[in-house]
């Protein structure tokens, strides 16, 4: 009869850069969730009303929230932004 064991992973820890870029990259998601919901509210039908209005506050208290925690880290939105311009300029997908 033959054990299987799980082998043990070592957890690696992230660097206040990772966690950094992790939180701009949230925040550039968030903002493209945003607008996209935005732009569908605009053409919903009657029935998607409710539903991009939710999206577009649940995006909103979400992006808040983020842009909250970049200020207590002290990132500066103009870093954000350029963060944004560089994913954009190599065709990256935002994590």
């Amino acid at each position: 009869m033959q054990e299987f064991y799980k082998k043990d992973e070592l957890m690696i820890e992230r660097t206040e850069l990772d966690k950094d870029t992790e939180l701009i990259c949230h925040i550039i998601r968030t903002r493209k969730e945003l607008e996209f919901a935005n732009r569908n509210y605009e053409f919903a039908d009657a029935d998607l009303i409710d539903y991009y209005i939710y999206q577009i506050k649940a995006n909103q208290a979400k992006l808040d929230y983020l842009i909250k925690m970049a200020k207590v880290k002290g990132l500066n939105v103009n870093f954000i932004k350029d963060m944004e311009c560089q994913f954009l300029e190599k065709g990256e997908e935002v994590i």
